[in-house]
């Protein structure tokens, strides 16, 4: 090794692969912990998965519907008690910056499901984690005479997305740093163990970063860094949806899930403002995983169809148009299941590797990881002064929000 090359080694506790929102919470975690923890992301910070998520951050009631409790209804029951002490600067994580664009979300039914639904609230699955809304207290989008269903509110909040990625990237901006893979690589002493050194090369220099663990939180990308390593577990599944985006002039937000007869919401909506004054309604639920095989002419048809049924009162004719496709990244399952939990598992040698499975869940991976690492013995040791010979990287920029990636008609 070259004296330029001693010059310019970096070592460090964690060096974490992926600036979704996986690795950001878990960087901000980390460092608040006494771990001299970096982040490298190759696009923009909460790029794909992240920044198409709805922001809902529920408390597993969606996963009731069938009237009986599950492992996931369990394990997600206190998350948005979490993050609102993160929203209020009080949590693990100081989420301040963030912004709030809903302290509740609505479970409604059309008038079909009714007595369905009354048996389902009654429930000891539902206790304490959802109110009757009176007809009074109803929301705008409710209070139209021809609504004739049943309306409840949930003790779940939404997130604006686009903030939550800038305050926890505002946290730890010193720690982040653009990666290109055209001028950098692994280096690694085994094929299919962990990782000897992270290699860079910038403005003529090499630089050499080793560190104690290498945690992949790159979503969709999990699968290729293990295949650049030759690591062939876990294994890494994908979800498709296909959701649909309305941008129109109607004034009132709405952020609820609408029950029809299957143990899933038939439609999920969240509402996220523009700068001219419009909204755009964002749609999930049963529409978006049954719309994966549609066109997205056949998926607008029939979101249309399904708001002219659920929410007829409530016109779109100007209204513009979108479709949005993407994939949900989890480690395998059996049957490609839903996994019950966050997945945070030592895949080879300093190798860690980790998916949230869902945006609520976040909090929890950063527990599962940082328990890992005490359980392997991994203290804070490094010296964060050293980080200065990175200051050459370049930094990534924050993702755009969703829509402005979709084209409306």
């Amino acid at each position: 090794m070259s004296e330029k090359n001693i010059q310019d080694e970096i070592n460090v506790d964690i060096t974490i692969l992926g600036g979704g929102i996986a690795g950001l919470w878990l960087l901000n975690r980390l460092r608040s912990e006494g771990y001299n923890a970096i982040l490298f992301e190759e696009n923009r910070l909460g790029s794909s998965q992240t920044i198409a998520s709805q922001g809902m951050i529920h408390g597993g009631i969606k996963y009731t519907l069938g009237g009986k409790l599950n492992n996931i209804s369990e394990i997600i029951a206190s998350m948005p008690k979490h993050w609102r002490a993160c929203l209020a600067g009080e949590g693990d994580v100081d989420l301040s910056g963030a912004s709030l664009l809903s302290d509740c979300m609505y479970l409604w039914s059309t008038a079909s499901i009714k007595s369905k639904l009354s048996t389902f609230f009654a429930s000891r699955a539902t206790r304490g984690r959802m109110d009757a809304v009176a007809k009074a207290d109803r929301p705008s989008v409710f209070q139209d005479k021809r609504f004739n269903g049943k309306l409840y509110r949930l003790q779940e909040i939404v997130v604006d997305v686009p903030s939550v990625i800038a305050a926890l990237a505002d946290n730890c901006r010193e720690a982040i740093f653009k990666i290109d893979w055209q001028s950098a690589k692994f280096v690694q002493e085994n094929i299919g163990g962990g990782v000897d050194a992270l290699e860079i090369e910038q403005d003529g220099k090499l630089l050499t970063i080793r560190s104690r663990r290498f945690i992949f939180s790159a979503g969709e990308g999990n699968e290729a860094l293990l295949q650049e390593l030759s690591i062939k577990r876990p294994e890494m599944q994908r979800r498709p949806l296909h959701q649909v985006l309305v941008k129109h002039d109607y004034p009132f937000p709405l952020y609820a899930h609408c029950i029809g007869v299957s143990s899933s919401p038939r439609l999920t909506v969240s509402s996220h403002p523009l700068p001219d004054g419009k909204w755009i309604w964002y749609f999930g639920g049963s529409l978006a995983t049954q719309g994966v095989e549609l066109s997205g002419f056949e998926l607008i048809a029939k979101a249309k169809q399904e708001l002219r049924e659920v929410l007829p009162w409530i016109r779109f004719d100007h209204a513009e148009w979108g479709c949005l496709r993407i994939n949900r990244a989890e480690a395998k399952q059996g049957n490609f299941m839903l996994p019950d939990m966050p997945f945070a598992k030592q895949a080879a040698g300093n190798v860690i590797v980790a998916w949230p499975t869902k945006l609520t869940l976040t909090p929890h991976l950063a527990n599962e990881v940082l328990d890992l690492l005490r359980m392997q013995g991994i203290q804070p040791e490094s010296e964060f002064s050293k980080l200065d010979l990175l200051e050459i990287l370049p930094r990534p920029e924050l993702a755009l929000p969703f829509w402005d990636e979709v084209y409306f008609s």
